[in-house]
């Protein structure tokens, strides 16, 4: 970006949250149901019926705030938003406006110059999703006609705003990736772009570095990766910066990403808070949350990335490797169960970021660790008192994998145990030195890569289930008779 102009970010998100039923009703929400095989008067805002507040939406909103570093309210309550869309029922949106859950939090990211940033988090507020529109076309703008799908609608959301803290597409994206991974260790939602359990609106604006006044505000909608998101934001800082240059106005308005052309279009113009006419919602009582409850949910608050990347590096562990175990909760918890058996970190860690990860990768997203720590725990041991080879360990954890079963019943079947028997490689050692006198000459006439060679020789003739440490000091010393 160049540096006539100073970028000024602030981001929203929608993250859904982990309950078993909606917000205000028992209906409950899957992203594969039938549409609008999920709802319910409540849900679908027919005349006559009353909400009831989920208590669990309102702990797994506190919780985000306390792992957000936010203030959580004693005191909040609900407000309606009025608007009309087709995928709105009711026309309005249950939310929270001038007393949310949470305020005054903040993550910290690292910053464009190097060092680190504090990124304040104005808000966490409580609100129902509304419902889907399925268009006929691949895109709203190639679509004839769409249909709503209600499923979605009134499950448990929370909306957290950031302040305009935020510099850069690569600073916003770094943002982005720390809260959704601290949302998936506190286990409040499952945070799937790709599902849209955790959705991203960007606001920009370009100032002049020789002002302090703010530019004219864009929101940027349609956001489904937090690639998108640094693309577009790029897209945006070149947009603006032109329109800046020739003199041309820039519009508070809301545009939407064309991931495929690279582009941000005109939606809508940008309404303000006023334009929704919010007032409390008279149908549900404010939330109350006394010191034993917010004492209680602080207590369930688990261990949180930062916390638990600080812990790997005190075991030894790279940065490296760090950043890469925390990055999945499902390869962070196995790593903690790792520990508890075997207790080697860097071990550990070498095989859960290498085969390991690699076969993981081979199944499904929501397939779980087809066997338990414990089994690799035994085969990690076999192989450390030499009772198999690396690559038999290999060929165990691939088969583990594909075909279960455990490791010693696969290394019986397999044949893979390792001969450490002095006595029983002795002969293929004295086998390869009859049957190779030429590199035998050569070794011991100072040319000494002939070993490499003998050793090979050695390996093959014990059908790699020689134990390379025994076969080499086996091969030395009948060299040197």
């Amino acid at each position: 970006m160049a540096k006539r102009y100073q970028t000024v970010i602030g981001l929203e998100f929608h993250a859904e949250l982990k309950t078993a039923t909606k917000i205000f009703c028992s209906c409950p929400y899957t992203v594969a149901a039938t549409p609008n095989s999920n709802v319910c008067p409540v849900c679908l805002g027919l005349p006559g019926v009353l909400p009831v507040l989920n208590r669990h939406a309102v702990e797994l909103a506190a919780t985000a705030g306390m792992a957000l570093n936010c203030e959580v309210a004693p005191y909040s309550k609900f407000d309606r938003k009025n608007y009309f869309y087709p995928d709105l029922p009711k026309d309005f949106q249950t939310t929270q406006f001038p007393l949310p859950i949470c305020k005054n939090g903040y993550l910290t990211i690292p910053a464009d110059d190097g060092g680190e940033k504090k990124v304040r988090i104005n808000r966490i507020h409580m609100e129902e999703d509304a419902g889907k529109l399925v268009h006929s076309g691949d895109s709203l703008a190639t679509s004839n006609y769409s249909m709503p799908d209600y499923n979605r609608a009134a499950v448990p959301l929370i909306e957290i705003v950031t302040e305009p803290d935020i510099s850069s597409a690569a600073e916003a994206r770094a943002f982005g990736e720390l809260l959704r991974l601290t949302l998936a260790y506190a286990d409040v939602s499952d945070v799937r772009m790709e599902q849209g359990s955790l959705r991203c609106d960007v606001n920009i604006s370009l100032k002049p570095w020789d002002s302090d006044q703010l530019g004219t505000k864009v929101e940027i909608k349609n956001l489904n990766s937090f690639r998108a998101v640094f693309r577009a934001i790029q897209y945006e800082e070149m947009r603006q910066a032109d329109m800046l240059d020739y003199g041309e106005t820039i519009v508070q308005e809301t545009r939407l990403w064309n991931d495929a052309t690279g582009e941000t279009v005109s939606m809508r113009s940008k309404e303000d808070s006023h334009d929704y006419r919010y007032f409390p919602e008279p149908d549900l009582p404010p939330i109350v949350i006394d010191q034993a409850w917010m004492d209680e949910i602080r207590a369930k608050v688990p261990e949180l990335p930062t916390a638990r990347k600080a812990r790997l590096a005190a075991l030894g562990l790279s940065e490296k490797e760090t950043d890469q175990i925390i990055a999945s909760t499902r390869l962070a918890r196995f790593f903690d169960e790792m520990m508890a058996e075997f207790g080697d970190a860097k071990t550990i860690a070498n095989w859960l970021l290498g085969d390991f990860s690699r076969l993981m990768g081979q199944l499904d997203e929501d397939a779980p660790i087809p066997f338990p720590a414990a089994d690799l725990s035994e085969l990690l041991t076999v192989l450390k008192k030499g009772e198999i080879n690396n690559n038999s360990a290999k060929a165990v954890l691939e088969e583990m994998f594909v075909n279960g079963g455990k490791p010693a019943d696969i290394i019986k079947a397999k044949g893979f145990a390792q001969i450490s028997d002095s006595s029983a490689l002795l002969g293929i050692v004295q086998s390869v030195i009859a049957n190779n006198p030429k590199p035998v000459e050569e070794f011991r006439g100072g040319k000494e890569k002939a070993f490499g060679f003998l050793l090979g020789a050695a390996m093959r003739e014990s059908k790699g289930q020689g134990n390379p440490a025994v076969i080499r000091e086996l091969l030395m010393a009948e060299l040197k008779k």
